[in-house]
């Protein structure tokens, strides 16, 4: 029986929610706004195909989505052509996203947090998995592929 984790997504949303009481209950300077904020809007529906597009690929290679779930393939398609965790990345751009839309200093103090909840908590230990499921197959596409962009 395997343990559970706290998925991706949780730590996503724990952020969002950080980021939107910072901003209505201790919104700080205002470092943007609009019509430049608007800006924002773009990031989060760029983040939100970036991971939707990711998570397709997945589903489209018959591949888990959940961290740490057996994968029967490396995805080498689609996002992954460009990025080894498109699904991590579309998350950050959702969240600089809205912090860029509420335009305040605060909502961007989860930002750094859940990037390195993600990179030590997720994609490192990914990494490690990946490579001993898959070994060479793995190291070259590692090697071809950034982690980010």
């Amino acid at each position: 029986m395997s343990k559970r984790r706290i998925v991706p997504p949780v730590y996503f949303l724990a952020a969002l929610l950080a980021m939107t009481a910072l901003h209505f209950w201790l919104p700080l300077a205002r470092f943007v706004g609009p019509p430049l904020s608007y800006f924002g809007v773009v990031l989060i529906i760029a983040g939100l195909a970036i991971a939707g597009t990711a998570a397709a690929s997945f589903a489209k290679a018959g591949t888990p989505v959940v961290p740490f779930e057996t994968s029967t393939t490396i995805v080498k398609t689609g996002m992954y052509r460009v990025t080894r965790n498109p699904m991590y990345l579309g998350m950050f751009s959702v969240l600089l996203g809205v912090a860029l839309l509420y335009g305040t200093l605060t909502p961007l103090l989860p930002i750094p947090a859940f990037v390195w909840v993600i990179r030590t908590r997720f994609v490192l230990p990914e990494e490690a998995f990946l490579e001993d499921l898959f070994g060479d197959e793995y190291l070259v596409y590692k090697s071809q592929v950034r982690r980010w962009l």
